[in-house]
């Protein structure tokens, strides 16, 4: 499994939390800190399990109000992050 921590911008969550499966394929689980306490678990429980890819695609450009951008929307730059900290750790 592998642990990638993400500083969302511009949403209330102040940080999120991703687990990876060792290939970076599988979202273990997302934990977020601040924000909508409910919803933001719920996002976590639904997308535990699924494929990283399907998930960015389904929620990548999510907004939220006003605002460009979601907590749904910053979870997804979170797990492209971690997949790409994951395969640059790999490639040392």
């Amino acid at each position: 499994m592998f642990a990638y921590d993400y500083t969302p911008h511009g949403v209330c969550s102040q940080n999120i939390h991703v687990e990876l499966s060792d290939d970076g394929r599988t979202i273990e689980s997302v934990g977020f800190i601040g924000g909508c306490n409910g919803n933001l678990k719920a996002i976590g429980k639904l997308v535990s399990g699924m494929a990283v890819d399907d998930v960015v695609s389904l929620l990548a450009g999510n907004t939220c109000g006003l605002r460009p951008t979601s907590c749904a929307d910053q979870m997804t730059i979170a797990l492209t992050e971690a997949q790409r900290e994951l395969m640059a750790q790999r490639a040392e």
